[in-house]
């Protein structure tokens, strides 16, 4: 598969040892580029709309709790940027501690929001008596409690995180779900587009033209009668007023494929304020298998017919 080529600076939501960083490594050329933690989604994508770093990676989607809403928000409406590749890493947490602890005596434990979400039942059981500490992510909560020993007890965080930092673990596999996966995208400033593969998505975000029954259905009758198959469809405010909303959609296939290229260009005619934030391949390679009716060559047919028409 084309691979992007290596850029010589990148951005993600840190400290060093987050899950964002683990999946920033597994970009050709990442190791032994110039990799810049921040504390924030928004930082990241400042940095990379700013030009001070060539991408960033940050997380989009989790498989339990869904879209991250700071990145849809940040790429959908705040910034003018692409989407290149997506790294899909499975989650699996730590509770740590700075000194050995047992788990009746953790009282606070800091962690991402998402994070957090993912151990809720877990801690409900196991901890039920200790308060949530919200950290800008794992890795910062984890080296948290070496910085400040009042910031709290314990840490949920990645067991790579706990084991570079010497902490003690108090238990290990603590997420609700097992096999669970968070879907990073690297993101750059628009440019040149990665070529088409056979297994790719398109990402796009739809402001909604009018708030009135059947306006949705307009939108989404385009890719049905296209063949185009949505990933994700998420629905989040503008942040205009009240009623306001845009939808953040994942889809099968490549702008280049002339059924994804026909979905778009008609939705922009009703909702001329579509973005288009990248077609990019697919972590997992999974081929899309248009049917013969909405393939390439369906398309070059039809066209190819009705210039017949007119010059017969």
């Amino acid at each position: 598969m084309p691979s992007q080529p290596p850029a010589r600076r990148y951005s993600f939501l840190g400290p060093a040892g987050t899950f964002t960083e683990a999946a920033l490594l597994q970009v050709p050329g990442a190791q032994q580029a110039d990799r810049v933690p921040v504390g924030s989604v928004l930082t990241a994508l400042n940095l990379v709309q700013s030009g001070e770093v060539d991408a960033a990676m940050v997380p989009i989607e989790n498989s339990v709790e869904g879209g991250v809403t700071a990145t849809l928000d940040a790429i959908s409406v705040a910034h003018e940027l692409h989407i290149l590749r997506e790294e899909l890493i499975n989650i699996s947490f730590v509770l740590a501690s700075s000194e050995p602890l047992a788990l009746e005596q953790i009282r606070t434990v800091a962690t991402h929001t998402h994070a957090w979400a993912q151990v809720r039942r877990w801690a409900e059981s196991a901890i039920p008596e200790a308060e949530f500490v919200p950290a800008s992510s794992t890795a910062a909560a984890a080296r948290g409690l070496q910085a400040d020993p009042h910031l709290a007890d314990a840490a949920v965080c990645s067991p790579l995180v706990a084991q570079q930092l010497g902490l003690h673990v108090v238990q290990r596999g603590i997420e609700d779900v097992t096999g669970a996966v968070t879907r990073f995208v690297l993101v750059s400033q628009p440019g040149v587009i990665p070529p088409m593969t056979g297994a790719d998505k398109t990402t796009i975000m739809i402001p909604l033209p009018q708030d009135r029954a059947g306006a949705l259905m307009e939108l989404l009758e385009h890719f049905a009668t296209r063949g185009v198959n949505l990933c994700r469809i998420e629905s989040r405010p503008t942040g205009d007023g009240l009623g306001q909303y845009y939808f953040s959609i994942d889809l099968e296939g490549h702008i280049d494929e002339a059924r994804v290229a026909d979905a778009l260009a008609g939705i922009h005619r009703f909702a001329p304020g579509i973005r288009f934030l990248g077609s990019y391949p697919r972590a997992d390679r999974k081929p899309q298998q248009p049917t013969p009716e909405v393939s390439d060559e369906a398309f070059t047919a039809a066209s190819a017919w009705i210039s017949s028409l007119r010059h017969a």
